[in-house]
């Protein structure tokens, strides 16, 4: 049976668990989640979730939610080989560990900066745009020697990172001072399987969110 996949294509998350099953190929049946509308409050779903967040998936009765941990759970349980997360220690740990800067780092201080101006209607604060700043410097010096930022190969680290700096991208970030991370960013999107759906339109829909609420 197909896993439940309860998202919102908007979502910088929710892109990354979507790219992860192309990788893998792990059908979803997706299932949009209005958060607008409460929907991801409601007993039924709380019963899936009791954080109430998306994405969660329901996978014939076994629940889980935060995306990265959704990824590698589809890796681990249905993936053909290891290649997105490999089996060996010190391979994996390198994977998780960019998993980690990208939850903790990079993710984190873009929400920071842009989430309470899109949803609260606060002000940019430089110092947190030096934050991320920072973020994408380390980025970068982790793709001197790689065209992936965790070896040699694409792993479910690249599909996290790219879904949250698309994300950045759209929302008005400059890129091009970051010579390594603006040729990956291209081969992501040119090589990892279903980018345009899993990705790139959806990141697009986020954009218009953020158009919209800006124009309020």
């Amino acid at each position: 049976m197909p896993i439940d996949f309860y998202y919102v294509p908007g979502s910088s998350p929710c892109r990354a668990v979507l790219l992860a099953a192309k990788a893998i190929g792990v059908d979803l049946n997706l299932k949009l989640t209005d958060l607008m509308k409460g929907e991801h409050l409601t007993p039924e779903f709380i019963k899936i979730n009791p954080q109430h967040t998306v994405p969660t998936i329901d996978d014939n009765g076994f629940s889980l939610w935060e995306s990265r941990a959704i990824m590698t759970y589809l890796q681990n349980q249905y993936g053909k080989n290891d290649s997105l997360y490999p089996k060996d220690p010190k391979k994996r740990g390198l994977v998780d560990q960019r998993l980690y800067f990208d939850l903790g780092t990079l993710y984190a201080r873009a929400s920071d900066y842009y989430y309470p101006v899109i949803f609260s209607g606060a002000s940019y604060d430089p110092a947190k745009l030096e934050k991320i700043s920072e973020a994408f410097k380390l980025l970068e010096t982790f793709l001197d020697n790689s065209d992936y930022v965790a070896g040699d190969n694409l792993t479910l680290a690249d599909l996290a990172l790219v879904a949250t700096v698309s994300t950045i991208e759209v929302l008005g970030y400059d890129l091009s001072p970051y010579k390594n991370v603006t040729k990956w960013y291209g081969n992501i999107k040119a090589t990892a399987p279903g980018y345009e759906e899993a990705n790139g339109k959806n990141v697009l829909i986020f954009k218009q969110l953020v158009d919209h609420l800006s124009k309020k």
